[in-house]
């Protein structure tokens, strides 16, 4: 079971989406305005929040925003507005799906399940122990433990974001190896397709952290036109 907030200001759609999502099985509050969600996350939190984009006080692309400037809980945006430059534009935002009104109560349901799976990976497996077992990835001093998400440097453990720590472990597991930004954007963004800025953003981010800048690399070795490796310094 997952606490989702659900954060839609018109009433009767808010109650549909609360009634489907506690008859799936999940733990549901609600809030009717954008900054009132914010509130509730910083200072309840959640496990995912479900977002509307037309509230009355702020548009859900700057909630989304501020959202992601406090906490890296899933967002899936759920509205009417179906043009591609919006849905990317949330999306390459931090946003982990996009719903497009109106949709069935089995969507919602498939789409939210989906979103929590890979925010918490090996908690739906057939063996509840079998991910527990699974060794950390290692590449030099660097130890990545997927099944805890936990990350050490040096011993030193590593304070990630989700997608930083999926986008570190989704290279750690093929060390010496590049990746191109493509697979990259599928395997970590779960997106078909949009900008390399979102990425760019990211490596920058995860450099900082590892101790490290682009022009000089110690892990993350970008390969001008190609992709990114991960591997350990060769001293």
């Amino acid at each position: 079971m997952a606490t989702v907030l659900v954060v839609e200001d018109d009433p009767a759609v808010r109650a549909a989406l609360v009634r489907h999502l506690a008859a799936a099985g999940h733990a549901v509050r609600s809030a009717g305005a954008a900054l009132d969600a914010v509130r509730e996350v910083t200072q309840v939190g959640c496990d995912l929040v479900l977002l509307d984009l037309g509230l009355p006080d702020l548009d859900g692309a700057v909630a989304l925003r501020m959202l992601r400037g406090v906490t890296d809980v899933p967002v899936v945006i759920a509205t009417a507005r179906d043009d591609d430059a919006t849905i990317v534009r949330l999306l390459n935002s931090g946003a982990d799906d996009y719903l497009v009104k109106p949709f069935t109560p089995q969507h919602l349901n498939a789409r939210v399940a989906a979103v929590l799976r890979r925010a918490r990976p090996g908690q739906h497996a057939g063996d509840p122990g079998e991910a527990a077992v699974s060794p950390p990835l290692r590449v030099g001093e660097l130890s990545v433990d997927v099944p805890r998400r936990a990350a050490t440097l040096a011993g030193a453990r590593l304070d990630l974001t989700r997608r930083e720590f999926d986008l570190l472990a989704y290279l750690a597991a093929r060390p010496g190896l590049v990746v191109g930004r493509g697979e990259l954007l599928t395997a970590v963004w779960h997106q078909a397709y949009g900008g390399d800025q979102t990425i760019d953003v990211h490596l920058s981010w995860l450099r900082r952290k590892l101790g490290e800048t682009a022009a000089r690399p110690r892990y993350l070795h970008t390969v001008r036109g190609v992709g990114v490796k991960l591997e350990a310094p060769e001293s």
